[in-house]
């Protein structure tokens, strides 16, 4: 495939910024769409990135009516990412959604058939698979460096407050779903992303620090136990309150050694007398430019040029969403809860 992908980009917030700025510097990819429900804040949006024919649409339809689209990037605020995903998809565009790519199971089973009936590339939009710590990871896990995982944590720990651009609408259950599905899904995929397995059972609490001071309408603070097909217990911890800056710590336990964020155990190395510190990009901050947004894009594009899967396409995605979802069920139950959903 050699022509030219026009994308829109539906949205007009903070990360939509970094979207527009990876398809531009794609050399396959050109921005000729922005949607906003105020047409002026697409125009403006579209001068700020210096977007040349570029239409300012406040529909979906004139988005979709418009035949230069063939990528559709979601960064609309979470509760409309189905309805609008579902729609791009039938409508025969590949589609990248931002996460979460819905907040409950009816939604994400029906985004997930959608694609697969089409037949369009999808990308659920966990960034961090391309951080260059994660792909460090990914390398020493691959050249045994680690053994086989048997224990595996990772977190999620800020404080999600009024100087976030969306907090008044990320902050309703509505609309943010839970402390998983506005925040620490990335730290679920994560977690997936290393220990390559399948999660069968999670048990998870929550909880909501002394006067819910940040005015969420669902718990702010959670701690997961995650059970692995092959045996590898894993835990998730989240907090959208944090009183700390950013931090996503990364545990990973095996039978020959032991990595901990940037630092490194092992015994292939059997001189070794410290931890050896990896030089490298740790996910140390929620800013947005601060993530390899165009790293993840420029794989997007090439899925499709390529006509292949991407491993963070939307039937992957189900499998971090349904973690997400079950945590919140057993933190609301009290109980464990067995997956994928709806086989109990």
């Amino acid at each position: 495939m050699s022509e030219e992908l026009g994308v829109a980009v539906l949205g007009t917030g903070w990360v939509s910024g970094e979207h527009i700025k990876a398809f531009e510097a794609n050399p396959h990819t050109r921005v000729v769409a922005l949607l906003s429900r105020d047409r002026a804040r697409a125009e403006a949006k579209a001068r700020e990135h210096g977007l040349a024919d570029c239409r300012a649409c406040t529909t979906l339809e004139e988005v979709l009516a418009d035949d230069r689209v063939r990528i559709v990037s979601i960064c609309t605020p979470h509760h409309l990412h189905v309805e609008q995903g579902v729609a791009c998809a039938r409508a025969g565009r590949h589609i990248l959604v931002e996460k979460p790519v819905a907040l409950d199971l009816v939604g994400l089973r029906a985004l997930a058939a959608a694609v697969r009936e089409a037949g369009v590339k999808s990308l659920a939009s966990f960034v961090l698979r391309w951080n260059p710590l994660f792909e460090t990871i990914r390398t020493l896990l691959a050249d045994g460096m680690l053994g086989d995982l048997f224990l595996a944590e990772t977190g999620y720990l800020s404080g999600i407050g009024d100087w976030y651009s969306g907090y008044e609408w990320i902050r309703r259950k509505r609309y943010g779903g839970s402390n998983l599905l506005s925040a620490g899904c990335h730290a679920v995929d994560a977690l997936r992303w290393f220990v390559q397995d399948e999660v069968v059972e999670v048990f998870s609490y929550s909880n909501t620090g002394p006067g819910n001071r940040l005015g969420y309408e669902y718990d702010t603070n959670s701690v997961t136990l995650l059970k692995f097909a092959g045996g590898c217990v894993g835990k998730v911890s989240c907090s959208i309150e944090a009183v700390a800056p950013y931090q996503f710590p990364i545990l990973l336990m095996g039978t020959g050694g032991t990595l901990r964020n940037n630092e490194l155990w092992t015994s292939r190395w059997p001189g070794q007398t410290g931890w050896v510190k990896i030089p490298t990009v740790l996910p140390d901050t929620a800013e947005v430019t601060h993530h390899p947004f165009e790293a993840e894009i420029n794989h997007f594009v090439e899925c499709i040029r390529e006509d292949r899967e991407s491993h963070c396409n939307m039937a992957d995605t189900v499998r971090t969403h349904e973690i997400c979802l079950a945590a919140d069920l057993s933190a609301r139950e009290g109980r464990p809860v067995k997956l994928p959903l709806g086989e109990e």
